[in-house]
């Protein structure tokens, strides 16, 4: 009889084959993916929008696509920044995974693309999982979400790349500890960058985008 797990490694394992296709497909165009992870309303498409509006501000080259379980609400917003951009419709499905990403981008993306940002759905437990042909995985959490996030979601947060805390306006209003923070993050990701934003104030915007082109 076959086991859960035993499924469940054999779903990962050919996730994993047709996202090393998919990022072998994509260098060989120049083209480096982001992988965004968050919680839901943690502000990850606020802050997309604004490195998307920055991208084109600087005549870099670059796309999005965002993924929900319904509405395209998201890809109208990322929309206005005037890159071009994708909505995914996940129809239930709690992530995103590469064979979903790869038939999106069939026929559209832009081959002088250096940079596609890719909105995973709001969760920090299922997207963990699934490599999605990624160069560069940034895992973001806004201040009002507690310090001990990493330590409840260890896959995520020990996956990243490239940490990013949002909303950071907020974080003396919300009682934010950001040193008990930044000790939680080593905890599970040694040495990984932590960057402070606010898509409001555009804090931080300017360095998620150099640390996109760098990884590419």
């Amino acid at each position: 009889m076959c086991r859960s797990a035993d499924v469940r490694q054999a779903v990962l394992a050919k996730n994993d084959d047709l996202a090393e296709a998919l990022r072998s497909d994509l260098a060989r165009q120049g083209t480096g993916m982001v992988n965004l992870l968050s919680s839901p309303g943690s502000g990850k498409t606020e802050l997309l929008g604004r490195v998307l509006a920055r991208a084109v501000e600087r005549g870099v080259p670059v796309a999005a696509l965002t993924a929900d379980l319904a509405t395209e609400n998201d890809a109208r917003r990322l929309a206005r920044s005037g890159a071009p951009v994708q909505q995914v419709l996940t129809d239930g499905l709690c992530h995103l995974e590469a064979r979903q990403v790869r038939t999106r981008l069939a026929d559209w993306l832009p081959g002088a693309t250096r940079v596609l940002f890719v909105e995973n759905v709001g969760n920090l437990v299922c997207p963990a999982s699934y490599d999605l042909g990624e160069s560069l995985r940034i895992v973001l959490m806004a201040v009002t979400e507690g310090e001990d996030k990493p330590l409840k979601y260890p896959t995520a947060f020990g996956s990243a790349h490239l940490v990013v805390t949002t909303k950071t306006d907020l974080a003396e209003a919300a009682g934010f500890d950001e040193d008990a923070f930044r000790a939680n993050v080593q905890r599970v990701n040694p040495g990984v960058e932590i960057v402070r934003s606010c898509a409001r104030t555009g804090d931080g915007v300017d360095i998620v985008l150099d640390r996109a082109l760098a990884a590419r």
